[in-house]
């Protein structure tokens, strides 16, 4: 095994069904991967890229808040991110009398720089391979539980026996569907520092309209600070803090992009699935994926509905609508995609050669049985899995008093199964955090959105798997019920059941709420019913996965097999390239502040631009940031990239920073599943515009005397 995948990581060819714009472990780069950086214009070497060393590019890479990626740029700790990234935070500081979404907000000294006091950004220090450790002990006589036990045993052992300071953390990271083992050492910040961001209308110009699309004209950026102590170690916020001394920042050039120039994208992409087999995909597309459309798009059209009566409610809701929105155009582009790709009968004549080689190689008793293994294990699985997205959606992730609900729910399994020790300190947190959600929460809009979504699940699943509640009442007078008598609808209310001092006499009170009621039989049948179910054939599926993933590596031995994304740090390397979406259709690979302003529509949310850009527009006042006269927005590139890689630093041959990845176009958003070339591209920020927004916009000169420019085009001539 540990030869199969020293050959995995280093053949350079591609699968013919997956990408050629691979998610490599930086820890794992080959010279092969130097050779193919090179031939594409890279001129750093792979030990720039990543070194054990101090002082690699790794060193200014961060696990942004455990869902972007960010960059530090300057000697003072200064972070670069996607306005997106620090939405939350920047709406957290937003007021109706000092609205930072609509008026952007800028630190113009250290005091004024704002605290976020739940945010924290990781460091990755070391990435160790520790598969030979973790699979120690198994062999193929052993059950698939035996197995996951002593996985679970040794990773322990790993983890409790990794070198590292007092001030690191360590943890373990399975690869290859769970063939191989990566453990990472890391240090969390936590004291981090809101320094920058442009309004709305800059940072999150063309909002839902142009999500996932391209031409694109969005200055999605936002800037924060990290805080260390005095010995410049983690710490949690103090006014005795100082900023953070970085190991490694990023310089930066502003000479700009052309077509064909060489681009790296480091950071933390989410979860890619390339090696699903055909059936799986088949699945998400067609049965899957569908539920949670049509979910968020019932509750995207009540939001947005009040969004635009009330400022107050827009402001409350912002960000949760964006997050709604973002993966609803997500899978409807997914679909077409892979639609448009026929990505599926692709994937079913590799199968085909895959059947065939492996006869060949006669190894049909060990994996002849695999496809049809998937082919029963996804039948059976399909009923669960759509009814499982249902509820997740309805219950978790659109109906904030069901959401809600399902958190008490949890506190009050704790005290059954943890005892009232544990409980009374986990219900201190619980109320905390749900201060912060009742601060967002509208129980108007709500209600509306519990209206429609409950009756929408109801109509959509088998009565098996729908509560009580719902099925013995009629959903307009269960939802008035629940609105006019339940503690969860406001806050105060809550707070004062929780001041029931006795753990059982709150939870006793608890279950007499209305609310409460039907979100604990939503709950209880998530927990005792669907995942259970969904869990157990999943499991099965898993090992078959594991078994296809070796399968794949010894039918095709010429073959790539990059590992899936799934959180860790990685790099994608690739080109600044234009496309062609559609017949008759060229995109060109930039963007410009023109293309602003033929967007702009005055007073639109999605679209309105302010005064002083206009005016900069007009008078052509783009300071050094402008080429040829234009000032460049966005740029497109053939990295891969996926959720997760919002905020990556975009690199040129150099290693200098040149753009802040953000999106990817609409009909490459199959690249999770299917990526193709032909039509897959991150669409990335040009350094140039942000700073053209904090110089030229914003004024904030104190931001731009922290920054290393460099001129390696310039240079060159």
């Amino acid at each position: 095994m540990k030869n199969i995948l020293k050959t995995l990581a280093l053949l350079l060819t591609t699968i013919a069904f997956a990408q050629n714009g691979r998610m490599y472990i930086p820890s794992e780069l080959s010279p092969e991967n130097a050779a193919e950086m090179q031939s594409l214009g890279m001129q750093i070497t792979i030990d720039d890229v990543y070194s054990k060393a101090d002082g690699s590019l790794k060193d200014a890479i961060i696990h942004f808040n455990g869902g972007c990626t960010a960059e530090v740029i300057s000697s003072k700790g200064l972070v670069l991110t996607n306005h997106h990234c620090g939405y939350s935070a920047i709406q957290a500081h937003s007021t109706v009398e000092h609205d930072y979404l609509h008026d952007g907000f800028w630190a113009k000294s250290l005091s004024e720089e704002l605290a976020n006091p739940d945010m924290t950004v990781t460091f990755i220090k070391r990435i160790d391979n520790v598969t030979e450790e973790v699979l120690k002990g198994i062999k193929p006589t052993l059950t698939e539980k035996e197995k996951q036990a002593l996985i679970q045993k040794n990773l322990k052992k790993v983890t409790d026996n990794a070198t590292k300071e007092t001030w690191q953390d360590v943890f373990v990271k399975s690869f290859f569907d769970g063939n191989e083992y990566h453990l990472f050492v890391v240090e969390n910040y936590k004291d981090i520092r809101l320094v920058g961001a442009p309004p709305s209308s800059i940072g999150k110009f063309g909002a839902d309209t142009d999500n996932w699309m391209f031409p694109r004209h969005s200055g999605d950026f936002s800037l924060f600070r990290i805080y260390a102590d005095k010995n410049n170690k983690p710490a949690k916020y103090s006014k005795d803090n100082v900023p953070y001394k970085p190991i490694y920042s990023l310089p930066i050039s502003i000479d700009g992009v052309a077509e064909d120039d060489f681009t790296l994208v480091y950071g933390f992409p989410g979860r890619t699935q390339e090696y699903l087999p055909a059936v799986a995909v088949d699945q998400i597309v067609h049965k899957v994926n569908p539920a949670g459309i049509k979910v968020r798009e019932e509750a995207l059209a009540i939001v947005d509905s009040y969004m635009r009566k009330d400022p107050k409610i827009k402001i409350q809701y912002a960000s949760k609508f964006a997050g709604i929105a973002n993966y609803w155009k997500k899978w409807i582009g997914e679909n077409q995609g892979i639609e448009k790709s026929h990505a599926i009968a692709k994937k079913r004549a590799f199968e085909k050669e895959f059947t065939k080689r492996i006869s060949e190689k006669g190894l049909t008793e060990k994996y002849g049985k695999l496809l049809t293994d998937f082919d029963n294990l996804y039948a059976e699985k399909e009923d669960i899995a759509v009814t499982r997205n249902y509820l997740i959606e309805v219950m978790y992730r659109n109906t904030e008093l069901l959401n809600i609900a399902f958190r008490l729910y949890q506190l009050e399994q704790t005290l059954d199964k943890k005892g009232e020790k544990v409980f009374n300190k986990r219900r201190i947190a619980v109320l905390k955090s749900l201060k912060g959600k009742y601060a967002n929460y509208n129980a108007t809009v709500d209600k509306a959105v519990f209206k429609k979504l409950t009756q929408l699940y109801k109509d959509s699943v088998s009565n098996v798997y729908i509560p009580n509640s719902l099925l013995n009442n009629e959903i307009a007078k269960l939802t008035q019920k629940v609105y006019k008598k339940s503690a969860l609808t406001n806050y105060n209310a809550l707070a004062k059941l929780f001041a029931i001092t006795d753990a059982k006499a709150f939870i006793k009170k608890l279950k007499k709420d209305k609310g409460y009621q039907v979100g604990r039989e939503f709950a209880a049948l998530f927990y005792d019913k669907v995942n259970p179910k969904y869990g157990a054939i999943s499991q099965k599926i898993a090992a078959v996965q594991r078994n296809y993933m070796k399968a794949l590596i010894l039918a095709f031995p010429e073959k790539q097999f990059a590992p899936d994304a799934n959180g860790t740090l990685r790099i994608t390397y690739g080109q600044v390239k234009g496309y062609e979406p559609k017949d008759a259709v060229y995109y060109k690979p930039v963007s410009h502040l023109g293309g602003v302003m033929q967007k702009y529509i005055p007073g639109d949310y999605e679209f309105d631009v302010s005064p002083k850009l206009q005016e900069l527009y007009k008078n052509k006042d783009f300071g050094s940031y402008a080429e040829n006269g234009k000032l460049a927005v966005n740029f497109l590139g053939t990295n891969h990239t996926t959720g997760g890689n919002s905020g990556s630093p975009v690199l040129d041959a150099y290693g200098n920073l040149i753009g802040l990845n953000f999106d990817r176009v609409w009909e490459g958003t199959m690249s999770d599943m299917n990526y193709d070339p032909t039509i897959c591209r991150n669409i990335m920020v040009d350094v140039r515009y942000i700073l053209f927004i904090i110089d030229k916009y914003a004024g904030a000169q104190n931001i731009i005397d922290e920054l290393n420019f460099v001129h390696p085009k310039q240079a060159k001539k």
